[in-house]
């Protein structure tokens, strides 16, 4: 047989057990105070409970606005009478004032109570209710503006050697004819423009590079510096075409020397 837990009875809370006690004296004060201005049975009884739920719903609306971000001076205003006459029930039964001879001034303040109860309460509501209301408003409104400013158009920057480097393998790079001059080349009809210049052309990137070739020898790193140098990008493939250019002008160069030497 397996052994049942007991239920667990739960915990009393200090600050409930504490606000319980403290509303059930304050309930108390209040109710000795309608009662000795003159009101008699449940009448008594209904005072406290106005009192300590305008302090309530006030003290609630107060949190509420100041969520929502707005004024909260309405609900601050009803909260401080509310206080006023929880706090000044207490007071007076601690002895100062003698119960059986209420003053005028006390009897009018009880009688009147009733009617400012409502009011504030009245007020309390229909702020409730606007703000909810502005708030829905808010939520379902979209931002207008009256002759918007056109995002500025973005000019495409050139394409650079170490951004050709890193084209895919498959997607092939457009040439130009080497025997066509940049200046005569014309823009094929239906294609877009990208706003950057034509390539230059393999005889062009020749002359641009030739004299740092024959100083420096026919490298790819010479052509590159070279070429990046002067501000033209190259893709690898056009690198390596150039490159082997250089280098059969040489063997052929070197050739006809050898050639030349055997004639003579």
């Amino acid at each position: 047989m397996t052994a049942t837990t007991p239920p667990r009875l739960p915990r009393p809370d200090a600050v409930l057990v504490q606000a319980a006690i403290a509303g059930a004296l304050s309930f108390a004060h209040l109710h000795d105070i309608a009662e000795a201005a003159g009101q008699h049975g449940w009448k008594a009884w209904a005072y406290p409970v106005s009192v300590d739920l305008l302090l309530v719903a006030a003290w609630h609306r107060m949190r509420t606005l100041r969520t929502t971000g707005h004024p909260a001076g309405t609900a601050w205003t009803w909260f401080a009478i509310a206080l006023t006459a929880s706090l000044g029930a207490n007071v007076a039964t601690a002895g100062l004032l003698d119960l059986a001879h209420v003053p005028a001034w006390l009897r009018i303040l009880v009688a009147g109570w009733p009617a400012l109860a409502f009011f504030g309460g009245t007020l309390l509501a229909h702020n409730t209710t606007a703000t909810a209301t502005d708030s829905k408003s808010a939520e379902g409104e979209l931002p207008l503006r009256e002759n918007p400013e056109p995002a500025p158009a973005t000019e495409s920057a050139p394409v650079t050697d170490t951004e050709q480097d890193d084209l895919p393998a498959d997607e092939p790079v457009l040439e130009p004819d080497d025997d066509v001059r940049p200046d005569s080349r014309k823009p094929v009809v239906g294609t877009k423009r990208t706003g950057r210049k034509p390539a230059a052309s393999m005889d062009e990137l020749a002359e641009i590079v030739r004299p740092a070739v024959q100083e420096h020898g026919p490298t790819q790193a010479v052509i590159r510096t070279v070429l990046r140098e002067a501000g033209i990008p190259i893709a690898s493939d056009r690198l390596g075409k150039l490159t082997q250019r250089f280098k059969d002008e040489e063997a052929r160069q070197h050739a006809d020397a050898q050639a030349s030497a055997s004639a003579a």
